[in-house]
């Protein structure tokens, strides 16, 4: 077994979150900390077990097909974006700092989501095929008219950014984006920050 210990600085490093998100995660019991003095200390066996149980359960929520309502006081975030990667990113990040989060792969689930049930955020790509990013959230201000809504592109053009705002969009995300910009927008766009 591995007894190696972290400080705290090398568990966000580790983990990809910011400092609040370790705090909230201790607070909540949901990854092990020691205290040592005024500093925290993390067994990377513990933190790695921790991550592969996050894993597992997110594979099991995978394979449900139809969304669940919250049944807890988290805000609701759906994630939409036809690259894996981003997806992956965005639903680690926010999951880890406990916000209830699905992803769908394009515009047409995202909008059968959203017709399943109420959301606080939406997070969307700009471009993918079929629906992109300003269609979905279009359609999507007609099922929830004050849902709020980030957009996240790799093509960031002033026209882009100004439809954007005409649609009342809260936040915008240029690729490739870092988890403390993730954070930071979501917590914007729900007035957390």
């Amino acid at each position: 077994m591995d007894d190696t210990f972290l400080t705290t600085e090398e568990v966000l490093d580790y983990l990809q979150v910011n400092l609040r998100t370790v705090y909230r995660l201790i607070k909540a019991g949901k990854i092990p900390a020691v205290r040592v003095g005024r500093q925290w200390r993390f067994r990377r066996a513990d933190l790695d077990a921790w991550l592969e149980g996050q894993r597992s359960r997110k594979s099991r929520t995978v394979a449900a097909a139809p969304p669940r309502p919250s049944t807890t006081d988290r805000p609701r975030v759906l994630v939409v974006d036809d690259e894996a990667s981003s997806r992956e990113l965005l639903t680690r990040t926010l999951a880890l700092t406990e916000y209830d989060v699905e992803a769908v792969a394009d515009g047409r689930t995202g909008l059968d989501r959203l017709r399943m049930g109420p959301y606080d955020l939406l997070i969307a790509d700009l471009r993918m095929p079929a629906m992109d990013g300003l269609t979905l959230i279009r359609e999507a201000r007609r099922l929830q008219p004050t849902l709020k809504v980030i957009i996240i592109t790799g093509y960031s053009t002033e026209a882009n950014a100004i439809d954007a705002v005409n649609l009342g969009v809260v936040g915008y995300l240029v690729k490739p984006f870092r988890v403390p910009q993730v954070l930071s927008a979501v917590g914007r766009a729900l007035g957390e920050n």
